[in-house]
């Protein structure tokens, strides 16, 4: 029997996002009737970079680092209310995460729990480095010759929705498009066909408006004076009400802050979206040029009128590359003439650096002048009008993959509070290794996503 309507929350919008916010989701999604799910989407690229890092030093991580803090503290509320949790916490290690999930599980009592692994995009299990480095780069760094440390397809929706189809109740991701984590559950309720573009553009959207956690419902999106947002410190993660012609309506958990309105909807609905009619994803081409967005109610915004076309014959992956280590060193200047103290102390490790000869690109800022829109060549001593007394802090950072001249340029910042400008304080220092992320896309036909559970043969 399909179901009339499918509610899906949002726990987690990135890696590190609040890890309390889906404790009033799941509140609000176990009181409702019909098919209930949570998601979690923790994986940026650079999320996968970091993940693919922790895995090379123990293989029995690079699954989310905050899976923990965001599971235990609802795993019994969901498995009790019937409430399915998909995520990508998987990372670099689907497997892993999935073990962890099942610890928790066992020391909070859900011993039945049937947990789900979808594996499969992980591209150096079906071709060789060389030929990863023979596909052209469409973002991010050229690949070049640098050895591949890792590769990652982006798969879609239907392995999520098999898994959930075999009676899983938690479903663990690794690499997969972000909208997929919605679009999976809704076609297992729904039983959209593969080729039914309007249904899953719709399924896509939902799951492009819920992905990002509180930024549809009010975070990142409050400007004091310009765009208010009541409670901000309470900000309800968002919830889908999706029917089963692709209509939907976003709202948010009860008992918040935030607030769900026509432009809060507008402004996720373009994130990160360069061609309104052309938003590819593994499953569909998503046109929202056509879309409609009406608010129905109070923190309710019903949403309507997406367009499919096709899916793309490849998919992105994102290839993984060793980048070398990169140094961040940082010293403050306050009191009277402190402007023109850090400003002295910036031109000192210039001169410091020009002796190392370092060729490494070398980035300097004064945090409380131009730290944030300079560019790199831009000169931080020009005319602009700022207080000579002040709260300065200045900063350095560069990357290569020399270890020992990336601590070099870091100890020369150290090396001014005595031998620099006067009354610097507050130093801090910073130095980690780099793994550096490019995209590709490849033939999809080559992908072949597997769904195992991890207790058991469904």
């Amino acid at each position: 029997m399909v179901s009339s309507v499918v509610h899906i929350g949002c726990g987690a919008g990135f890696s590190g996002d609040r890890v309390d916010a889906a404790i009033p989701v799941v509140a609000t999604l176990a009181k409702k009737e019909g098919p209930k799910y949570l998601i979690f989407e923790t994986l940026a690229e650079r999320t996968l970079a970091l993940a693919q890092k922790h895995r090379r030093k123990d293989p029995s991580h690079g699954y989310s680092p905050f899976l923990e803090s965001y599971i235990r503290p609802i795993l019994k509320k969901c498995h009790e209310c019937g409430i399915k949790i998909v995520s990508n916490f998987g990372a670099a290690n689907p497997k892993g995460g999935a073990i962890k999930i099942a610890e928790i599980a066992k020391e909070t009592g859900c011993n039945d729990i049937k947990i789900a692994i979808v594996e499969g995009d992980d591209l150096l299990q079906i071709m060789s480095g060389a030929d990863i480095q023979n596909h052209p780069t469409i973002e991010g760094l050229d690949i070049g010759d640098n050895e591949v440390l890792a590769a990652n397809a982006y798969l879609g929706a239907r392995p999520i929705a098999e898994a959930l189809q075999k009676g899983a109740d938690v479903v663990v991701v690794g690499r997969c498009t972000d909208p997929a984590l919605v679009l999976g559950p809704l076609i297992k309720e729904f039983s959209w066909a593969e080729n039914d573009w309007s249904k899953l553009a719709a399924g896509t959207m939902a799951g492009h408006l819920l992905e990002c956690g509180g930024q549809v419902t009010g975070a990142y999106f409050a400007d004091p004076g310009y765009k208010d947002v009541p409670n901000l410190a309470n900000v309800g993660f968002p919830l889908a009400e999706v029917k089963s012609d692709g209509t939907l309506i976003i709202t948010k958990a009860e008992n918040t802050g935030g607030l769900v309105s026509a432009q809060t909807v507008k402004e996720q609905l373009l994130y990160e979206i360069h061609d309104p009619e052309n938003y590819y994803t593994a499953d569909v081409i998503l046109d929202i040029s056509k879309v409609e967005v009406t608010e129905v109610g109070l923190d309710r915004v019903e949403v309507s009128g997406a367009n499919g076309k096709p899916r793309p014959d490849t998919l992105k992956a994102t290839v993984s590359i060793d980048g070398g280590w990169m140094g961040e060193a940082e010293m403050s200047y306050a009191g009277p003439n402190a402007l023109k103290r850090a400003r002295l102390a910036i031109d000192v490790l210039k001169s410091r650096y020009r002796d190392i000869g370092t060729n490494y690109p070398i980035r300097f800022d004064i945090l409380g002048t131009m730290s944030v829109h300079s560019g790199d060549n831009e000169d931080i001593t020009s005319s602009h009008s700022y207080p000579e007394d002040g709260d300065y802090r200045i900063r350095v950072a560069t990357c290569g993959h020399e270890k020992e001249v990336i601590e070099r340029i870091n100890q020369e910042v150290l090396s001014l509070y005595c031998s620099g400008p006067a009354a610097g304080g507050g130093f801090r220092q910073h130095l980690t290794d780099q793994v550096q992320t490019a995209s590709i896309l490849v033939d999809r036909e080559k992908i072949r996503p597997k769904v195992n559970f991890l207790t058991g043969n469904v």
